[in-house]
């Protein structure tokens, strides 16, 4: 071929035809792909800026499924405090009921203290709550003398806290005045020189009694080991936010943008409650002591569930903030390397014709190489 001289016209109209056939191939390749940029030797700059793009909103199309699992955590803890709230108030009526109901008083019982001879004169002490009301007998004193001195001392008597009487058997019968007074005969060296044989603890205190009380302290205890079951099951995906797990939320790619949401332990213990024992629940300053702790606990829950309220709603905007975010950086992807469909099928139009007007061209011109031939018959 390098033997082949052209001449210049053919020459100019091949290299057109050749540039227009280039062109074409581009163009039509832009078509089919609907990309103007497909390899980095198109245009470097927008090929690699492009990749860049498109690699960052993939990465954040990553942490949007990572947002959207802490969203669903923060709902399961909401959904648990609302639950823990209802609980709560539930403990709460039970105790006012309690408060509500009045026991039944049981009928006294009485503290018996055997006197045999009284050998000598001295001080009998009997000890009624944080008072000790002094007694003076004389040597050889009768059971009903002491009867006497006894419903005669101050803070005694009918009219005080312990009445004296006897069982007619010689033994002296010290008694309560209420179902709730509590007395002792001291037992000391006088007392025993005395004669008091039987001088342990006459305990004359008697608490009073109520079934209902005693089934609404079991219906209270009942609910405390619900709030526990229920902090418990407060769990989505492995995180339980109200039984101390904490939540990191990141928001960007590096790991730069984050939220750090901090669980709480939403047992009973943890709200400050306890379980009523005994005869809890018998006793009114007990009752209102628990009510006390229910309306902290119903305090706690409510500021908990306005704090993972907050939580949630930062949440649920950076997740709006991601996927505009993703948008913009695909739209910028897209934008270095895509086609204009429209101007590319211009230029495909344009091109054919070029194409063929080219092909006339170097017709035309190699028809001008051929008459020469005309001279040679």
């Amino acid at each position: 071929m390098s033997n082949v001289t052209l001449s210049a016209g053919i020459r100019q109209n091949l290299l057109s035809l050749q540039n227009t056939a280039a062109n074409l191939t581009t163009t039509q390749e832009a078509l089919a792909t609907g990309k103007k940029v497909n390899t980095a030797f198109d245009n470097p700059t927008s090929y690699f800026t492009s990749q860049s793009l498109n690699n960052r909103a993939n990465d954040l199309s990553a942490l949007l499924d990572q947002i959207g699992q802490a969203q669903q955590t923060l709902d399961a803890a909401n959904n648990g405090l609302t639950s823990l709230t209802s609980l709560l108030e539930q403990a709460l009526s039970t105790a006012q009921q309690a408060q509500q109901t009045t026991p039944t008083a049981p009928a006294a019982t009485t503290g018996t203290v055997a006197l045999t001879t009284v050998n000598t004169a001295g001080n009998l002490l009997v000890n009624v709550g944080a008072s000790t009301y002094t007694v003076a007998i004389s040597a050889s004193e009768s059971v009903s003398s002491i009867e006497a001195q006894i419903n005669g001392t101050s803070g005694l008597g009918s009219s005080g806290a312990v009445t004296a009487s006897d069982d007619g058997s010689g033994h002296l019968v010290l008694t309560g005045n209420t179902n709730t007074t509590a007395f002792t005969v001291v037992a000391n060296a006088e007392s025993a020189a005395l004669g008091v044989t039987t001088s342990a603890t006459a305990n004359n205190a008697v608490a009073p009694v109520s079934a209902t009380r005693t089934t609404l302290q079991g219906n209270y205890n009942a609910l405390l080991t619900q709030i526990d079951q229920l902090a418990g099951d407060a769990s989505y995906n492995g995180v339980n936010l109200l039984n101390g797990d904490n939540l990191k939320v990141l928001f960007n790619e590096t790991g730069t943008s984050s939220l750090n949401i901090a669980g709480v332990t939403f047992n009973s213990k943890g709200l400050g409650l306890s379980a009523a024992s005994g005869t809890g629940f018998l006793d009114n300053n007990n009752i209102t002591t628990t009510e006390a702790a229910i309306n902290a606990a119903i305090t706690t829950v409510r500021a908990q569930t306005e704090t993972f309220g907050t939580n949630s709603s930062t949440i649920s905007t950076r997740q709006t903030f991601e996927q505009n975010m993703i948008n913009t950086l695909q739209t910028g992807a897209s934008n270095l390397v895509l086609a204009d469909q429209n101007q590319e099928s211009a230029n495909l139009l344009t091109e054919q014709t070029q194409q063929q007007l080219e092909i006339s061209a170097l017709s035309i011109a190699n028809q001008a190489n051929q008459s020469v031939l005309k001279l040679f018959p």
